[in-house]
């Protein structure tokens, strides 16, 4: 028996896609571009493609497990730093209403209105505090944590598109490689595979995360 909250969610991606056309790049919604081979760098982080899949639209929102374990390094830095006492300048602005000076235009001879908001520059607590966070950050890079990562797939819905969160341990670094994780994903949404067939026992931890360290200088190097 169908689902009739299912079925209506179809029905409106359908809907929406026929009176939104989508401009695809042969069959794929690929919303970055990517530099000459010689360009590349030795490591992807994430990325994004979408497709049509039975007059739907599919989108993938695919991460590395090192983009992953990156995380967890920035918000364990961030958890092992007391933050200040006094709230940040985003704090006082939008739930207190300072920190901020309002630019005004004006509208006639009397009457004027905001068109932008200005905020103050960090106070030295805060600065002080981004720097320990950055500090301790480095540390952590070196070190590495405890943290271990496994391919993993969340799909959900909206009225738009089929959204698909997935964290698996590919490489995409080109048109091409992008176009390989979509075929991925369409497989995965069609049920013609799964993660655990595809890499059976993997996970990616400290030991993974330190071996990529000379790599990871690299593109930093590259960025500097």
């Amino acid at each position: 028996m169908k689902n009739p909250y299912v079925e209506r969610i179809r029905r409106r991606m359908r809907e929406f896609h026929r009176h939104n056309p989508w401009r695809l790049d042969n069959g794929l919604y690929i919303p970055h571009a990517y530099p000459p081979e010689s360009e590349r760098a030795a490591l992807s982080w994430w990325d994004d493609v979408g497709f049509v899949l039975n007059g739907r639209r599919v989108l993938v929102f695919w991460r590395h497990p090192r983009c992953v374990y990156r995380d967890a390094i920035e918000a364990k830095a961030m958890a092992d730093v007391p933050e200040p006492s006094t709230p940040d300048v985003f704090d006082a602005c939008f739930h207190e209403g300072s920190a901020s000076t309002k630019q005004w235009r004006k509208l006639g001879r009397s009457r004027k209105k905001v068109v932008s908001t200005t905020l103050q520059a960090p106070t030295e607590e805060w600065r002080a505090y981004f720097d320990a966070v950055r500090k301790r950050e480095r540390e952590l890079e070196d070190s590495g944590i405890d943290f271990d990562v496994t391919p993993s797939a969340r799909i959900g819905w909206c009225s738009t598109a089929t959204m698909i969160d997935l964290i698996a341990p590919l490489e995409v670094r080109s048109e091409t490689d992008v176009r390989a994780l979509a075929a991925f994903a369409k497989r995965l949404v069609k049920r013609e595979t799964i993660l655990a067939e595809e890499w059976p026992g993997y996970h990616y931890g400290r030991a993974v995360w330190l071996a990529e360290s000379d790599a990871r200088a690299v593109i930093e190097q590259t960025l500097a």
